[in-house]
């Protein structure tokens, strides 16, 4: 269809096959895996559902240039050359960041400053006006690539990164990247057929996402704007089409979703932003110190939870992580256990062994998913059984 193009999602280390398979279940065409990103093919309406129903995307580019990079000037050159009314009135405003893994260029700030100089120049040789540079809220957003000489330039169609959902009002002292927690649930293998929950809650994305994946909600309905409705096409019939085919397959959910926290704040917290996603059928928030607690439901119960790394809060690790194996053995049976963790070592003192490793990044911090599996009854009953 000649109205196709080429888009690229970025995505976190780790993430870039279940951002394949949202992406082909969406109905993208000729999904090709990156590192950090897949790329894909589709239309205006489709880079709109992207942008409203991928979990695991950061951003959703489209790129409008490639060429390559031999000397400094090519830069400049490459982009003044580009038709740049196409996508900006004179008048209007711009943003660029830029990635940049190269010997000819050494700072991705320099990269992103001739990239604007070409762009204003050239609206002031043809025009006489020249747009505006605005951080914060630009007409139009400028992605530059380089890599080692191949360099790519994009229009950022997401804007603010697709983490910030909408729906978090509060955050505690580490709170996790919403992207990161829908992986997360989606690597667990979650599917809203059973109890779910997080034990250790903080400000309560982890619930907020397994109640979205759960009942096949959009992640992003409640953004307050997208990049792409500040473009000269943007189609506000086309976008509200496109909600609402979305917002016809959600689905029903007959489980629990429940969260616990021993931070009276955290509680207050996670409630306020549950109740702000409209999430509050589906999820049940208590003060507990989950080493105190035991399995609350009958059945299976699905546990994802991201516990302390002793990064930015202060405790006594290895306690801490025996204390984690401890309560799981004693109270869980029953139950599958994920959770997230950069300290390695401290991974050694739950005292159980792991059925599953991934390997992930948490911002910086190299990190691992692991799980736990807890039998009913004793593990040796279960296959003498």
């Amino acid at each position: 269809m000649e109205n196709n193009f080429n888009m690229v999602a970025k995505t976190l280390f780790g993430f870039e096959e279940l951002l394949a398979k949202e992406l082909r279940q969406l109905g993208a065409q000729d999904v090709k895996k990156g590192v950090r990103n897949v790329s894909f093919v589709g239309d205006k309406g489709f880079m709109y559902k992207a942008n409203l129903g991928l979990r695991t995307a950061i951003k959703i580019l489209k790129p409008i240039k490639t060429f390559q990079l031999r000397h400094e000037d090519d830069l400049y050159k490459m982009v003044y050359k580009l038709p740049w009314e196409k996508y900006l009135k004179p008048t209007g405003t711009l943003a660029v960041d830029a990635t940049v893994h190269s010997k000819v260029f050494k700072h991705s700030k320099y990269v992103a400053l001739r990239t604007k100089d070409a762009i204003v120049d050239k609206f002031r040789d043809t025009t006489g006006k020249r747009p505006d540079v605005d951080l914060r809220f630009p007409d139009l957003k400028i992605n530059v690539h380089i890599d080692r000489q191949r360099c790519t330039i994009s229009l950022d169609s997401s804007g603010e990164s697709l983490h910030q959902r909408g729906y978090k009002l509060a955050t505690n002292i580490a709170p996790i990247n919403e992207v990161l927690a829908a992986g997360l649930i989606m690597l667990s293998g979650w599917d809203g057929q059973s109890d779910f929950m997080d034990p250790m809650c903080g400000s309560g994305t982890l619930l907020a996402e397994a109640a979205m994946i759960a009942c096949n909600i959009p992640p992003n309905l409640m953004r307050k704007e997208f990049a792409f409705e500040r473009w000269q096409d943007w189609d506000v019939d086309l976008f509200e089409t496109i909600e609402e085919s979305l917002l016809k397959k959600t689905r029903d959910f007959h489980y629990k979703i429940i969260g616990y926290d021993k931070a009276p704040s955290a509680v207050r917290k996670a409630k306020e932003n549950i109740k702000n996603a409209h999430l509050d059928d589906f999820i049940t928030i208590e003060h507990e110190d989950f080493f105190k607690t035991e399995k609350p439901v009958e059945g299976r119960l699905h546990m994802v939870f991201n516990p302390p790394y002793g990064e930015r809060l202060a405790i006594e690790m290895e306690q801490f992580y025996k204390d984690i194996g401890d309560t799981l053995k004693q109270n869980y049976p029953g139950t599958d256990a994920w959770f997230i963790t950069s300290n390695l070592e401290a991974l050694k003192h739950v005292g159980l062994r792991p059925s599953r490793k991934i390997k992930l990044f948490n911002g910086k911090l190299e990190s691992r998913l692991v799980k736990y599996v807890m039998y009913e009854g004793s593990k040796k009953a279960k296959f003498n059984n």
